[in-house]
């Protein structure tokens, strides 16, 4: 009973999914307690109804509850939205002995977040992208270095003070305290992307329900994310609009017969539905479904490579982009992805997953594992810098270096 027990709550536009797990033997996760349901109360990740959505946070936490025979208290909380942005900054102090210490990394990270970032606005990550000693850059892990002057390199995601806090009452009405936000295509990127590819130069493209999420990450470090408020509901919705459907069967006709490019799909094949005011079924070109979703879908994929050249990284993705998120079910999704953005991607989803993990095994869970994952990072080191200032714990992990090498929250 010493191994311990880790919480991830992802509040979604289409569903809240809450996962208990066990951390075995200091690395893997065993599913003890899920529970999921259809979002209420949301719109584009952010809360509109605050009493729907508390309710339906609610039904999800006491599912998980009964089905891990666990009492939940605090959770990590997935964050998304298009009021999320981020800027670069850089920090510098010099090292008070002469050899970098944990207090030193503190002070930098300190002046880095020392930016003009508005009072409606919430720090929710502050990530390093590197170190730099007496000009020399490129430094990973600075702790025992000698020098007299470090800069970090920060990366600094902010949202809107008023959603974060709709979002925390949402969580708080269940009783259960968030022990920190983290943005959806971080927490996607922990679960569905290799060392290597980050190493590299990727992209994580996580497409919900209501939100475009993504992560650019280089030489191991987060250096862009972004939110665009656009997802697989507008598919949806453009699909009852085409066909005079109700939404509820305009996802279900998605899902079933869907597909991104309509060179996938013979021309002749047809399928059946029962449209507004249709005394009897009617039949469909499947081709016609796949029209309206790869006009919305390459939509999708244009924003998003508009991003990343906006970033200044379009040249630095040898390992393309990695596809996640609901939205990824369709058929011919992947194929799309690449002939618009020009680099090769891949769907992903959680692997090597143990437990209760019959209804995980899809790309629209990586954030709930994703969640997880995040908690593990932090819970596999003992130094957590909390967002009312840093909170030094004893017994210093030497796993602490991964967390350096990826995060400070």
């Amino acid at each position: 009973m010493d191994e311990p027990i880790i919480v991830g709550i992802d509040i979604g536009t289409s569903k809240i999914c809450t996962l208990v797990a066990r951390v075995e033997d200091g690395r893997n996760l065993r599913i003890l307690g899920v529970g999921i349901e259809p979002s209420q109360g949301l719109r584009k990740g952010t809360v509109v109804d605050i009493n729907a959505a508390a309710n339906v946070v609610s039904r999800s936490v006491e599912k998980a509850e009964r089905t891990s025979g666990f009492e939940i208290n605090a959770a990590l909380v997935s964050l998304a939205g298009s009021h999320v942005s981020s800027i670069n900054s850089r920090g510098v102090v010099g090292i008070t002995s002469g050899i970098v210490d944990f207090d030193d990394i503190d002070r930098a990270l300190d002046a880095a977040q020392a930016v003009a970032i508005p009072h409606n606005r919430e720090i929710i990550h502050v990530i390093q992208r590197g170190f730099i000693i007496d000009g020399q850059d490129g430094i990973r892990v600075p702790v025992g270095m000698h020098g007299y002057r470090l800069e970090v390199e920060a990366h600094i995601i902010t949202a809107a003070a008023s959603t974060v806090e709709n979002l925390r009452q949402c969580v708080g009405a269940s009783g259960i305290e968030v022990s920190q936000f983290v943005l959806n295509p971080l927490a996607s990127g922990e679960a569905v992307l290799s060392e290597t590819e980050r190493q590299m130069g990727v992209a994580v493209v996580d497409i919900g329900g209501g939100t475009t999420d993504m992560a650019i990450y280089i030489d191991g470090d987060v250096w862009h994310t972004m939110v665009l408020a656009v997802g697989g509901n507008h598919v949806t919705s453009d699909i009852a609009h085409g066909l005079r459907l109700p939404i509820s069967q305009a996802e279900e006709v998605k899902l079933k017969f869907g597909h991104a490019l309509r060179s996938g799909v013979n021309p002749e094949e047809q399928f059946t539905v029962r449209s507004f005011g249709g005394d009897s079924p009617t039949r469909i070109k499947r081709i016609e479904l796949a029209n309206i979703i790869e006009a919305r879908m390459e939509e999708i994929y244009q924003l998003v490579l508009q991003e990343i050249r906006r970033s200044g990284y379009d040249g630095l993705l040898p390992a393309g982009v990695v596809l996640t998120g609901g939205s990824n079910l369709i058929a011919g999704n992947r194929q799309l992805a690449s002939q618009v953005m020009g680099v090769p991607a891949r769907v992903a989803k959680p692997q090597n997953l143990i437990g209760l993990v019959d209804q995980l095994d899809s790309p629209a869970f990586s954030t709930s594992i994703g969640l997880l994952e995040w908690a593990l990072l932090i819970s596999e080191t003992s130094h957590y810098i909390d967002r009312q200032g840093p909170k030094q714990v004893q017994n210093w992990s030497e796993q602490l270096k991964d967390l350096l090498k990826r995060l400070l929250p």
